[in-house]
């Protein structure tokens, strides 16, 4: 599947992220009341900006696990069925942390558009373990449910962990697109830290029109310029209301929704 096929429009392709918060089993979950509220409320906010499309995730059930429980896999399914119902926009879904099958068999049942691969060919150490890009049974796992039509979009050197496989970002791009990846996702280090905007023109000169899209720190600031050389960008964190926390992994609390101006303000920072 073709981002112009997915979003009608291969070009300044505006992807919102809903966080959910911490789910069922983690002792913080607010019970799914909230969390379907809160859904709702950021979609709906995304939806008058006026983004392409939207991907859930499970943003904060810290400490992740590289293949999510049961509950996990429940909550989303459910809270992803809600979000199904209520918005005519393309809908992708990363399970965190690297949770393919989850990820693609979620999107099988809920007739979802695309997923988010975090590692896909790279070897990566993170907070949660080492984790092992295995592309190859990503695309026969995808194939065995019948989900070929759910496109893959995957993260290359990866945000929030430390790149152990000795590829370079081109050989990791080039990888990727030899194995079936229908877009490449590149970040920063961290959450709000966007790419160098020299680093994606390097990368779009070696892999000519393949799609890619910003991983990590979009804003209205930023937007235009990176956007020269991919072709969107998924986006959450800068178009949530208030400051950063200090102690927070994820920059921004779950309980800070997204605002409305910013995201319209993003959207118009490219026209």
């Amino acid at each position: 599947m073709t981002l112009s096929g997915i979003f009608k429009k291969s070009k300044n392709i505006v992807i919102g992220a809903v966080h959910f918060p911490p789910l069922l089993g983690y002792k913080e979950f607010p019970g799914f009341d909230v969390a379907l509220k809160n859904a709702i409320a950021d979609l709906r906010a995304f939806e008058s900006g006026g983004v392409d499309g939207v991907i859930f995730e499970n943003n904060y059930d810290i400490p992740h696990k590289t293949a999510v429980d049961a509950p996990i896999i429940s909550s989303m399914t459910f809270l992803g069925q809600e979000l199904r119902k209520t918005t005519r926009l393309p809908l992708g879904i990363s399970v965190l942390w690297n949770d393919y099958k989850a990820a693609l068999s979620i999107a099988k049942i809920l007739n979802l558009q695309f997923i988010r691969v975090p590692v896909f060919v790279d070897k990566v150490r993170t907070d949660y373990g080492i984790v092992n890009g295995v592309p190859k049974k990503v695309i026969d796992f995808r194939k065995s449910i019948g989900a070929e039509k759910v496109a893959l979009f995957t993260d290359i050197h990866v945000k929030h962990a430390t790149l152990l496989s000795r590829y370079d970002l081109i050989t990791s791009a080039k990888m990727a697109i030899k194995n079936k990846s229908d877009a490449l996702i590149i970040t920063g280090k961290w959450t709000g830290n966007a790419p160098a905007a020299t680093g994606v023109k390097n990368l779009r000169s070696k892999i000519e029109q393949f799609p890619i899209l910003i991983g990590s720190g979009v804003n209205e600031n930023n937007a235009k310029k990176l956007f020269k050389f991919a072709n969107g960008a998924i986006v959450s964190t800068s178009l949530k209301k208030g400051l950063g926390k200090s102690k927070e992994v994820n920059v921004k609390s779950y309980n800070q929704r997204m605002e409305k101006s910013k995201v319209k303000d993003l959207i118009k920072s490219l026209k």
